[in-house]
Order: structure tokens, then C-alpha cells, then sequence
């Protein structure tokens, strides 16, 4: 980072929704998983700024421009009893990578986390994305082997539903 170059992090807001939006879009083509993107950005919208807002985003700025998000939600531990901050994306531009701003997105976050007295802070990687694993085990992230997420959409969740 040049010493002109000023990075910020800030809550998002509903103008934001587009810059997010996008940064969606670029995630799911590098993960090879555009195909399952359907979000728009009134579906954006309305999850995060809407009558019962789903999650919560974090913007980060470079001179003023949006050049990476992470968007968030609480979830609950029962071992713990408290609620933990699970971060459903972070996303920092490719143009800007290498700057430290992921670390210091994760770092925003894990600050909520703690002023919200969560009991953790958590967030998948996918396995083959060796890059971000080493990135995160820098960050002093446990990446848990034994765990495996289970997932129902569409079809399939319809179905289970529909069991009596």
C-alpha cells in the first residue's frame, strides 16, 4: 500500500447493495459455482435491509471505492449458549488483493464478534482452495476435519417438508 492509499471499513448500506451484488457474481465465477447464483439485487436488498434483514454486510474501501465485502449473520452454539457470527463471504477484488485487506476484514469481524459476545467466529472454505486455507491458518483459524456441511435446496428441501 502506497502511503496516499487509505483503506476503511465500514457497516454497508443499501447503496451499496449493487458493489456487493456484483462482488457475488465475481465469487461464484471463481469458485466455478455461477450456475447456482440466482440472488438479485432486490433479494440482496431486502436481506439486508429489509423489514427482518437476514444478515448484515461489512464494506471496505480504497480512497472512497469499494473493493471488498463480507457479509455475516448470527448463529446459535448450544455447547456454548451463545450466539456466534458466522461469515458467509468475504470477497476482496482481485485487482486489490495482496494489501492485507482481507486480514484486516477478518480482523473488523472478528472484533464484532467479540463486542456482540459471541462464542465463536466461523466460516467455510472449500477444500481444493489452498490459497485461502493457508491464508486462514495464518490467521490462526482451526480448519476442522471431521466436520462436513449438509445442505438441502430446492427439490430436495421441498421434499423433506412435505414428510410426514
Amino acid at each position: 500500500m502506497s502511503t496516499d492509499t487509505i483503506f476503511s471499513i465500514r457497516p454497508a448500506q443499501a447503496s451499496d447493495v449493487a458493489h456487493i451484488h456484483a462482488m457475488i457474481v465475481e465469487l461464484a465465477v471463481f469458485e466455478k459455482l455461477e450456475h447456482l447464483v440466482v440472488a438479485t439485487e432486490a433479494m440482496l436488498h431486502e436481506g439486508l435491509f429489509g423489514a427482518r434483514p437476514a444478515c448484515e454486510a461489512i464494506i471496505g474501501e480504497e480512497n472512497g471505492k469499494v473493493v471488498c465485502f463480507a457479509l455475516f449473520f448470527h448463529n446459535f452454539s448450544t455447547f456454548l449458549t451463545k450466539k456466534g457470527l458466522y461469515l458467509e463471504d468475504l470477497y476482496v477484488l482481485q485487482s486489490h488483493r495482496g494489501k492485507g485487506y482481507g486480514t484486516k476484514m477478518l480482523t473488523r469481524l472478528a472484533q464484532i464478534a467479540v463486542e456482540r459476545e459471541c462464542g465463536r467466529f466461523e466460516w467455510s472454505v472449500l477444500d481444493w482452495n489452498e490459497p485461502a486455507i493457508q491464508f486462514y491458518k495464518a490467521m490462526g483459524a482451526d480448519i476442522l476435519p471431521d466436520w462436513r456441511i449438509c445442505r438441502l435446496t430446492g427439490d430436495t428441501l421441498a421434499a423433506m417438508a412435505e414428510r410426514r
